[in-house]
């Protein structure tokens, strides 16, 4: 008996050492986010869906602490500590990052997605054209304001690219047609601040009579700012993203309309590139090193089918 529990046992840890050594020999991919916020949690889903699909590999989702290029760039540093063998990235800001994402991309291939850092040496970014995407915006403003207007706008992070461009889009779409931008307010992913900008804005600046919502949280905290004002409806609003409560007013006529990107794309196609890639295989990516995910206008049309499409999408 004393025998075959021992047999037992070291049959037992055997296994258990055959498991830690084929867990530790899966390649280990992550996506990293800006900052917390339900709109990732569509690139969650498309991460785990690619899971499913890599069975040799170990993928992870991470959220720097708060969202600032420094606990972004520190994030990257001990996922590299930890083995992990290439990173897919949100840049928080581009600009100042380069120096880190080039001391990344020298240990392991490093992408980016959203917020693209072009001046780093990124292998190849996957996201929006966010100059479309602010395009677009802009198309929902004019068909909205035909006797032009003063609009608002109000992002998270003006120095991050996606914000640049989104903005540089709205006004390239409206040039000539008699609406203005008149400012853009940021509020560092503070969703305290982001709500507190618009309320400022409705004290200060009655001339304001359109506000755009750049990140997906501001057009939820502009909803919450005009319905506390009794505002809603009075204010025509464009948004980006898919929060719910941005869906509702869609739907409900409160908002004119809103741009919607593809995040469960970006973590599903950007976790199959990377393991590609890794495997010797370059051909995902382009010459031009972009490989751009179309957005979409959403408006009272057709918001019904794309809840019940993003729905399928996530398993709910």
């Amino acid at each position: 008996m004393k025998k075959l529990l021992a047999l037992g046992f070291s049959t037992a840890i055997a296994l258990a050492l055959a498991t830690g050594v084929q867990a530790q020999d899966k390649k280990q991919l992550a996506f990293v986010v800006n900052a917390a916020s339900d709109f990732w949690k569509l690139a969650e889903a498309g991460v785990k869906k690619a899971q499913g699909e890599l069975p040799n590999y170990e993928l992870q989702f991470k959220y720097p602490a708060q969202g600032t290029a420094a606990l972004q760039n520190a994030l990257m540093d001990d996922l590299v500590a930890a083995g992990t063998d290439a990173i897919m990235i949100s840049s928080v800001d581009p600009k100042t990052s380069v120096d880190a994402f080039n001391r990344i991309a020298a240990q392991v291939p490093l992408f980016t997605t959203d917020s693209d850092a072009p001046d780093s040496n990124r292998i190849s970014y996957l996201g929006s054209s966010n100059t479309d995407a602010g395009v677009q915006a802009g198309e929902i403003a004019i068909g909205a304001l035909p006797n032009g207007g003063k609009c608002m706008g109000f992002v998270g992070f003006l120095g991050a690219d996606n914000a640049k461009e989104r903005i540089a889009g709205f006004k390239q779409a409206i040039e000539g047609k008699g609406i203005e931008l008149v400012d853009t307010r940021g509020d560092d992913v503070d969703f305290a601040r982001a709500r507190s900008n618009v309320d400022d804005v409705l004290a200060a600046n009655p001339e304001i009579n359109c506000m755009v919502g750049f990140y997906s949280y501001n057009p939820p905290k502009i909803y919450e700012a005009l319905q506390a004002a009794g505002k809603l409806g009075a204010i025509t609003v464009i948004a980006f993203d898919e929060d719910p409560i941005t869906l509702g007013a869609v739907k409900d006529g409160s908002f004119a309309g809103t741009v919607v990107q593809q995040p469960f794309e970006w973590g599903y196609q950007g976790m199959k590139l990377m393991a590609a890639y890794m495997e010797g295989d370059k051909s995902g990516v382009p010459e031009n090193k972009l490989i751009i995910v179309p957005t979409k206008i959403i408006n009272k049309g057709n918001v019904d089918q794309f809840e019940a499409d993003l729905k399928a999408a996530i398993g709910k």
